[in-house]
């Protein structure tokens, strides 16, 4: 953990500090994906399995979950647990039902009426970590918008455990979310699979989830093939951003700071204050709570590039966030409500010293799934439209036609496209 006095720096040190981990910039990664989207483009479903075997170290037969280990994932989940999924889900649903796009359409002018209708993307692919652990709410986040949004077909993918079978707490959460078509594999081959289709596999228009470097590596260079996939967002690794004033409980602050680091060794975490004795105390609280996670040798390789900041006041740790445009921001404040007028560029803002990231990673109702990398400066987390086409309609009669065909033709005819202002004139000339 670097401890950092952001007024010194120059403008090449504050940039250096808040630098992401380059593990996605790595030309190595960039071409081992690639040879994995390639082989699974041409192989299919042998190449998934002998890459299954390969990285997961599991030899599968088949690809596809059977009705028979969806039911066994049932009895095997304790009813606690899937009393806690069906909890969250039911916030989840009422948050992204809250907030769904909606249908509409208006005159814009006398006979001309313009619209917007709503339609489900056919075929959404869903993954779903399990490496170092399963991740069933990340099923919860993406499965829940993708059923309300009404998409006909949903695809999941996640990688088998050391048993050849789904972890079964995934296999319950896909079944809250009604998903029946579960793959066991992972990494950049159940990307390519998603993405390619294969014979047991199918090609989805858009794919979504987290994933490691290999994982989101995949995805950006599926959705840049000619007729590839599109994506939920650009992704990398975890990250969390906190700003805190004298009134943050250090322990509080500290352990959203180990929390996020648990994701994994390239996940960053940063801390900015404008109050040096606060950055003292997180620091000791860091120390004393990593020595009792079960993960702390993962905490641990992450902490090396994480940073604890102070800034001279809280407008330039607002400033400095801007910048860096956090996948979480936490705002550790007295009256935190009154800041949020400030934030710019963020996944999702933690409002007071009680708002956990982890609630709002399972049970709050928000989405986890949100742009990572610097990507929250032009991208918002998933959400029910994600998984929609927003398609324009107009509707023009002859009244409408008289009423704005003339603007057309003056506009076609400055930008000297003869064809277009030719399209409107020979209905004006009709209707006439």
């Amino acid at each position: 953990m670097k401890r950092v006095d952001w007024k010194r720096l120059t403008e090449q040190q504050r940039a250096a500090v808040l630098a992401r981990p380059a593990s996605l910039r790595s030309a190595a990664l960039q071409k081992q994906v690639a040879a994995i989207l390639q082989r699974v483009q041409t192989k299919g479903d042998a190449a998934v399995r002998a890459y299954t075997e390969h990285f997961d170290g599991v030899k599968l037969k088949s690809l596809a979950v059977t009705a028979r280990e969806f039911a066994a994932a049932e009895k095997a989940v304790d009813p606690i647990i899937k009393t806690a999924m069906e909890d969250a889900a039911q916030r989840i649903r009422r948050w992204h039902k809250a907030g769904m796009t909606r249908a509409f359409e208006i005159k814009t002018a006398p006979g001309v009426h313009c619209g917007r209708v709503l339609r489900p993307i056919q075929r959404v692919g869903l993954y779903i970590p399990a490496g170092s652990a399963p991740l069933p709410s990340s099923v919860l986040m993406l499965g829940i918008p993708a059923q309300l949004a009404g998409c006909p077909e949903v695809v999941l993918c996640s990688p088998a455990q050391p048993d050849g079978r789904i972890a079964p707490s995934i296999l319950v959460a896909a079944r809250i979310c009604g998903i029946s078509r579960v793959f066991k594999t992972g990494g950049a081959q159940a990307i390519a699979a998603m993405a390619f289709g294969t014979r047991s596999i199918p090609r989805c228009d858009k794919l979504f989830g987290p994933g490691n470097a290999y994982v989101a590596t995949a995805k950006q260079q599926v959705q840049a093939l000619p007729g590839g996939p599109a994506i939920d967002m650009p992704a990398g690794p975890s990250e969390v951003l906190v700003i805190a004033d004298a009134s943050a409980r250090p322990a509080f602050v500290a352990a959203d700071l180990l929390a996020q680091a648990e994701h994994g060794p390239d996940s960053q975490v940063l801390c900015v204050s404008d109050d040096a004795a606060l950055l003292d105390a997180i620091e000791i609280e860091l120390d004393a709570q990593l020595a009792a996670l079960s993960r702390r040798a993962i905490v641990g390789k992450a902490l090396q590039h994480a940073r604890l900041i102070r800034t001279p006041n809280l407008a330039e740790a607002f400033a400095l966030s801007n910048r860096y445009a956090p996948e979480h921001l936490i705002l550790a404040l007295k009256d935190a409500e009154s800041h949020l007028d400030r934030v710019q560029a963020a996944g999702s803002v933690f409002l007071g010293h009680f708002a956990s990231e982890a609630l709002g990673d399972y049970c709050s109702g928000t989405n986890h799934t949100l742009p990572t990398d610097g990507a929250a400066r032009a991208y918002s987390g998933v959400s029910v439209a994600s998984f929609q086409l927003a398609i324009s309609t107009q509707r023009v009669s002859r009244k409408g036609l008289s009423a704005i065909g003339a603007c057309a033709e003056t506009l076609a005819a400055c930008e000297g496209l003869d064809a277009h202002a030719a399209a409107v004139r020979i209905r004006r000339q009709d209707a006439a």
